[in-house]
């Protein structure tokens, strides 16, 4: 049998029976982080004996999103590995294994007690108001007893014998953790189907794999005594143990869909950065020494430690990923940022579905340098890019700056003035834009906010927005583009103000 040189050994063992939340990742990152940082081993391992939920498009699933994240596996499902299978659905003979030692040790025995026997146990501690545990009707059971109600073809399942005493633990957060043993009862271990329970496929994978550390939500808490105890039954080293603490909303309840995005997948689809969800779910929970809390990858692996891990529930604050996000938007490849943003504007219909020519690359380069600054994911490209580009002053109108100017015969004398600056142009630069305004300055005598408001106002029917020098290429550009929703050009945009102004329009 193989063992491993690396001391340390941990593993992230999600079940293929829906989408990775925020939680699940968490508790994937914390364990990365540790292997990373301890230079020992992470390992996935699928845990799908819920065969009628698990799914393989969800196991698939599972691995886009470690890699999109950039948790990378160094044991698992599409790597291998010297402890494999790494599906517990491959296992059953290495359960079988570890329950006939149980069996022989007289730790774990056969229990022949029906649905319905137990069901009324159940009934009988409800009604004396006690909690209710087995009561081990079938512990005295003699060999001979069990293999004649095995060969009369008898439903059965294996019942783990507890031990008197408490159950005790040194938690890597919470400290001592101490429970009493009687008020487990002598739980299943292998279902009638023949299939462990959850309790005990953990731990037997766990010693087969050599998991020193256990890092995983407290939601696990109340399993851990019942591990312990197997732990302790088969003789095996029982590895630390790390619960983390549950992730609530901004409201203080559990995290839920009424938050906003949970699933990785929603937040892929909303457009944030992997980095950027890297880094703020790695502060969920965790605080480094010193301030910064904008963090590589790298420097969370060096500064990682589970002593900074914290007991209270931590808060997943949205408007908080959206702030890291712009960091991680800003600083992103202007390259990689235009192949993203690209996806999300032909799914909008605002590209066409085709690779871009060199032209669109340019123009849209030019578009994204502006709307990056005002996006909190990449998919608010969409609606920004229609801010910038689109032009309706039947809505614009209702702003009362933009009513306003075009009851303004001074505005629209400069707006007059301009157009007929660039009407012998046969192409609008920004240079020949700039010459433009200096005539207008010296024929109406308007300068300062008084020339370029009016201007503003015309070119973009809103008035504020980015710098008008910016925007100037991006209409000539766009307006000689074969894409979906027409760009105007400047003096389109110009021509059609001036029509509305002077009651052409509606």
């Amino acid at each position: 049998m193989s063992q491993r040189t690396n001391h340390v050994c941990v593993r992230f063992a999600p079940s293929p029976t829906g989408q990775l939340h925020v939680g699940n990742v968490r508790t994937a990152l914390f364990n990365w982080l540790f292997a990373r940082q301890q230079q020992g081993r992470f390992i996935l391992r699928i845990e799908d004996t819920d065969l009628e939920r698990s799914q393989p498009e969800y196991e698939q699933q599972i691995y886009e999103d470690l890699k999109w994240l950039g948790l990378s596996w160094d044991e698992g499902p599409e790597v291998g590995g010297d402890f494999g299978p790494y599906r517990q659905s491959q296992r059953l003979e290495i359960y079988n294994q570890y329950v006939n030692r149980l069996l022989q040790m007289e730790r774990a025995y056969y229990c022949f007690c029906t649905p319905e026997a137990l069901d009324a146990e159940r009934l009988r501690a409800k009604a004396a108001g006690v909690a209710y545990t087995y009561s081990g009707r079938c512990r005295g059971l003699s060999p001979s007893e069990v293999q004649d109600r095995k060969g009369r073809g008898a439903a059965f399942t294996i019942r783990f014998r507890m031990r008197p005493g408490p159950v005790t633990w040194e938690d890597r957060v919470r400290g001592q953790v101490d429970w009493q043993a009687e008020l487990l009862g002598d739980f299943v271990i292998i279902k009638s189907d023949g299939w462990p329970v959850y309790n005990f496929a953990v731990v037997v994978d766990d010693i087969s794999m050599e998991v020193t550390h256990v890092i995983r939500g407290d939601g696990h808490l109340s399993n851990t005594p019942r591990q312990i105890l197997i732990y302790e039954a088969l003789g095996a080293r029982v590895p630390e143990f790390c619960h983390l603490s549950t992730i609530l909303g901004p409201d203080g309840s559990k995290l839920s869909k009424r938050h906003g995005a949970t699933s990785m997948a929603e937040f892929r689809d909303q457009g944030y950065l992997p980095e950027a969800l890297f880094n703020f779910l790695g502060l969920l929970g965790w605080s480094p020494e010193g301030e910064t809390e904008v963090l590589s990858k790298d420097e969370m692996i060096e500064r990682f430690s589970l002593e900074r891990v914290g007991k209270a529930p931590a808060i997943f604050d949205v408007d908080k990923l959206n702030w890291m996000n712009r960091i991680y938007l800003k600083q992103a490849d202007p390259s990689r940022l235009l192949s993203l943003a690209t996806k999300y504007l032909q799914h909008a219909g605002r590209l066409k579905d085709t690779p871009l020519d060199e032209p669109t690359t340019q123009w849209l380069g030019l578009v994204l340098n502006i709307v990056v600054t005002y996006l909190d994911t990449l998919s608010q490209v969409v609606s920004e890019t229609a801010v910038l580009l689109d032009y309706d002053l039947d809505v614009a109108v209702q702003d009362e700056e933009v009513f306003k100017t075009l009851r303004d015969p001074e505005a629209i004398d400069v707006i007059r003035a301009l157009e007929d600056q660039l009407a012998p142009l046969q192409q609008v630069t920004l240079e020949s834009f700039r010459a433009a305004t200096t005539a207008v300055k010296q024929r109406t005598g308007r300068k300062g906010r008084a020339l370029f408001h009016p201007i503003r106002i015309a070119l973009t029917a809103r008035p504020s927005g980015p710098e008008l020098v910016k925007l100037i290429p991006i209409y000539e550009l766009g307006s000689q583009l074969d894409v979906p929703r027409p760009v105007l050009s400047v003096r389109e945009r110009l021509r059609l103000f001036l029509n509305r102004a002077t009651g052409g329009g509606k």
